[in-house]
């Protein structure tokens, strides 16, 4: 069951950093979907950057490579309290991602009945519950 999660984790977060790149390199395809508008107007309730959406594809590599250290899918590299450290820390932001900001993202939002916030109920916020849960049990 470890190594399914795992692996999942790791092909869904790999084809998300890559959509992270497709789009802050111009893509269009399904980023009216990814970001949150505001109730009524439906307009975005930000416009990301070229840099801060590559920082995310980046981010997401980084907890690529955190799962495959502590999945052991790297052996001549070993677990350190640093991985441990940064494991902890994708845990607890997938798992804040998910709570949300009680506005626009994540399972206790307000606002509901814009695309992004249906995508967010039941795709969005549910993986990064997956998330947290696997680098929770890869610590143990």
């Amino acid at each position: 069951m470890k190594i399914i999660m795992t692996l999942s984790s790791l092909s869904l977060l790999g084809l998300i950093s890559i959509l992270h790149v497709y789009w802050a390199y111009g893509g269009r395809w399904g980023s009216t979907a990814v970001i949150p508008s505001k109730a009524g107007d439906n307009k975005p309730a930000f416009v990301p950057g070229k840099s801060g959406t590559l920082l995310v594809a980046i981010l997401l590599l980084f907890v690529c490579f955190i799962l495959m250290v502590l999945g052991g899918f790297i052996p001549y590299l070993k677990t350190t309290n640093i991985i441990r450290a940064g494991c902890i820390g994708c845990a607890v932001v997938f798992i804040l991602r998910a709570i949300g900001d009680f506005n626009l993202v994540g399972f206790f939002k307000k606002v509901k009945h814009t695309v992004f916030a249906k995508n967010d109920t039941w795709l969005y916020s549910p993986l990064c519950v997956y998330f947290g849960i696997t680098c929770i049990i890869l610590l143990f």
